[in-house]
């Protein structure tokens, strides 16, 4: 993708369809005049009476208690610099968003217009009533310490600078745990860090913290090694000033251990690497370019242990890992500050959770055969779900053990549940599926790809690596539309009406007709279908010549559903196909089945449904916990259709004692889980959140899918198809790009699933 298109995609994504990328909700109803005289005049002045008398009320009645100010003055905005306060607005949104997606805290950015210490403390303090935290952040330094160090000493909510502290705690995790591996202890190791700023200060002051000597450290800035008789240091290189009669970053790293880059790309030679003592430790944390390159670094020294700020290599030290939790744990206990004491639990978890076995999903999602403690995995990853059960914990202990929280945690198994309850699954099942999709691309056909939309979708999983696109369709027009696309990627296409497909069609045509000649199909007729992109396309896929095809776009499910199960066919020992919608809720996903095929499937059919479904379930790494639903609950009515459900479930719990699924049982019942308790605790259900919903027919489930769709406006993922030969997936006519791109992940991972079970009947 060139730069151009990248920056107009970036500018498009904040500006549309709503600009910024975040927004309001409500969390109290507001329907009726009485909703509304409680939420605002008269009835908002009884809380205001009660905070009045008693000002700790105010997290009771009010959102303080989640509530972060994300505050910048944008002097030193990522690697942009001093680009102005609303220039930094779309950084501190986007920290914002980071909050609410890994800690389920309200983030508000506020960016404010002055470069004076005074009126920036002065003002944050005049704002601070409204938050329960402060997030400083792209403040820069030397102002930035002494904004938070006067803030920490005259607010009594938690402070964080997360650019010094973030990269800090995150860098000091993985520090602990490269010792560890190279066998090397805290108090003797030669540290060296190349930069002076914010974050340089904070790492070196905690690995302090964590027994590195200060006599063992060298800090250098733009100007060299930072020496105690170099003139106009300011506090902060003082502290770290060294008294060797050393100049440069060559003699510094001479016979050292650990690198700590912090500074510029390409800083750090593969000499001066080579000069360093044996199992060297370099965390080249510049970005988007790091102090020395990581494959040139690995060529360099085959005993390193090394970590980046870059998401493409091993051990990133991100800042995600740390900011949403310290802060996720401060608020829960009501911390006044966040001191050394809860910076340093966070680090041990850190430290600690990447010892322990580590989730299938982590390593599906980060395609990984299986991740394990080691040079190339010393720090979790991002999207680990275990992060938000650990830190939070962890930090709040802390605080309370160090005199500093006002709102003790009591209960800590039932703190636990709530903190994975807040991470939810709202959006991991996306994050999940794309990775496991880039981690081996297939081939897929759109066939479709004339249309403007269905080829955009094949541009942006082709640009992503999710999938190596065949375009088919009329060239000439998919041609003008890559110009109008800037598509310029060779990508193939192929028009099944050209002379240059001829042979492919003919190949086609008698593969075809062996297969249906007894079933009515002559020579003729399967030459003709095989100009029908849909049959062509499809036999592509049988013939092995694509892994995968999605189509559908532009024509009624049915008509397109006839040339695939023509051509592809049911896999062995499946009766019935069936499709299966994801749909991406605020209480996570739901499995929605069977959305599109079957009109009004049997009891034996329901619970073969099911348990495809289930399947598909577990092939995204959830856990079905299913509900057959009706206008019934567990033998209510005697009428045919309830009777059809109650009898799937006979099936089902007979054949498939295993699978965590009950009813025939109402929506309502089958969603809510304390009402499913009380009613019906001896369900396989009670106790357990529902995420998967078999429907009796296909009335029902279709209207339940699209009315979630719309009301909620929620991603969805499907229709996915079940009990193929092949990874065919048919779209719902005139699906988003969006959708179509979803699609071709989920054909990706289908393609993949089938090729694991060859490898391992072979």
């Amino acid at each position: 993708m060139s730069k151009e298109k990248k920056r107009r995609e970036a500018l498009i994504y904040h500006a549309k369809p709503t600009p910024g990328k975040i927004e309001i909700v409500p969390t109290k109803p507001y329907s009726t005049q009485r909703d509304l005289a409680l939420a605002y005049s008269p009835g908002v002045a009884e809380p205001c009476l009660e905070i009045e008398k008693d000002k700790e009320q105010v997290y009771r009645y009010t959102a303080k208690g989640n509530l972060v100010a994300v505050i910048s003055n944008g002097t030193a905005v990522l690697g942009l610099g001093d680009i102005g306060p609303e220039a930094s607005k779309p950084v501190m949104e986007g920290k914002s968003l980071l909050f609410k997606i890994f800690a389920d805290i309200d983030g508000i950015d506020i960016e404010l217009d002055t470069k004076d210490v005074d009126k920036f403390v002065e003002t944050v303090k005049i704002l601070s009533p409204t938050f329960g935290g402060i997030n400083l952040e792209d403040i820069k330094a030397p102002e930035a310490f002494e904004i938070e160090r006067r803030l920490k000493e005259e607010l009594d909510i938690p402070v964080m600078h997360d650019d010094q502290h973030g990269t800090a705690i995150i860098s000091a995790a993985a520090l602990l745990n490269a010792l560890e591996l190279a066998g090397k202890k805290a108090e003797e190791v030669r540290v060296v860090i190349s930069g002076a700023g914010a974050a340089a200060i904070s790492c070196s002051r905690l690995y302090r913290a964590f027994g590195v000597r200060p006599e063992n450290m060298v800090m250098l800035d733009s100007k060299g090694v930072i020496r105690n008789d170099r003139d106009n240091l300011s506090p902060e290189k003082k502290e770290f000033a060294t008294d060797r009669k050393i100049d440069t970053l060559e003699e510094a790293v001479k016979d050292s251990d650990v690198f700590i880059g912090l500074s510029i790309a390409d800083i750090l030679s593969p000499e001066m690497l080579r000069s360093m003592n044996p199992r060297p430790i370099v965390f080249a944390m510049a970005n988007p370019n790091p102090e020395i390159a990581y494959d040139l670094a690995l060529e360099t020294r085959d005993d390193l242990i090394m970590a980046t700020g870059r998401s493409d290599h091993p051990n990133q030290v991100n800042n995600v890992l740390g900011f949403p939790y310290i802060f996720r744990g401060a608020l829960d206990v009501r911390a006044t500050k966040i001191n050394e004491a809860m910076k340093m639990a966070a680090v041990k978890a850190l430290a600690d959770l990447a010892k322990q076995p580590v989730p299938e999903q982590v390593n599906i999602a980060y395609g990984e055969t299986r991740l394990t403690f080691g040079d190339e995995y010393i720090i979790p990853k991002p999207f680990d779900p275990r992060l938000i059960a650990e830190v939070p914990p962890a930090v709040a202990r802390a605080a309370m053990e160090s005199g500093v929280a006002k709102a003790p945690i009591q209960d800590w198994d039932r703190y636990r549940e709530e903190l994975l309850q807040r991470s939810g699954d709202t959006k991991k099942v996306m994050r999940l599926m794309m990775n496991r999709a880039k981690a081996q691309p297939k081939t897929i056909v759109y066939a479709e790809a004339d249309q403007l939309d269905v080829l955009k979708a094949a541009q942006i999983a082709f640009e992503e690596g999710i999938a190596h696109p065949i375009l088919l369709g009329n060239r000439k027009t998919i041609e003008s539309l890559k110009q109008e696309l800037e598509f310029d990627a060779d990508v193939p296409i192929i028009d099944q009406y050209e002379e240059a497909s001829q042979e492919k069609r003919e190949r086609y045509a008698r593969k075809y007709w062996e297969m249906r000649r007894r079933k009515g199909c002559t020579l003729y007729n399967a030459r003709s279908k095989m100009r029908e992109r849909n049959y062509f396309g499809s036999m592509m896929v049988r013939e092995g010549d694509a892994d995968g095809m999605i189509t559908g776009y532009s024509r009624a499910y049915s008509t397109v559903v006839k040339p695939i199960f023509e051509v592809i066919g049911r896999a062995t020992g499946v009766t019935r196909a069936a499709t299966v919608h994801i749909m991406i809720t605020s209480r996570g996903p739901l499995f929605l089945a069977d959305t599109s095929i079957n009109i009004d499937p049997s009891a034996e059919e329901l619970a073969e449904i099911t348990r495809m479904t289930a399947n598909l379930a577990k092939a995204f790494n959830f856990d079905p916990v299913m509900a057959l639903l009706s206008y019934a609950n567990f033998g209510s009515s005697s009428h045919p259709r309830a009777v059809k459900v109650r009898e799937a479930i006979r099936i089902l719990h007979e054949q498939n004692p295993d699978l965590v699924v009950d009813g025939e049982i109402q929506t309502d019942f089958a969603l809510n889980s304390k009402l499913h308790q009380s009613q019906f605790p001896f369900s396989k259900l009670a106790g357990k959140q529902v995420n998967t919903l078999i429907f009796p027919n296909l009335e029902s489930a279709n209207i339940t899918y699209k009315l979630i769709k719309e009301l909620q406006a929620s991603d969805t993922i499907g229709p996915i198809m079940l009990g193929l030969r092949r990874a065919v997936h048919i779209l719902q006519m005139g699906a988003s790009v969006e959708e179509m791109v979803n699609m071709t992940a989920v054909a990706v991972i289908d393609a993949q699933e089938r090729q694991k079970r060859r490898n391992s009947k072979s």
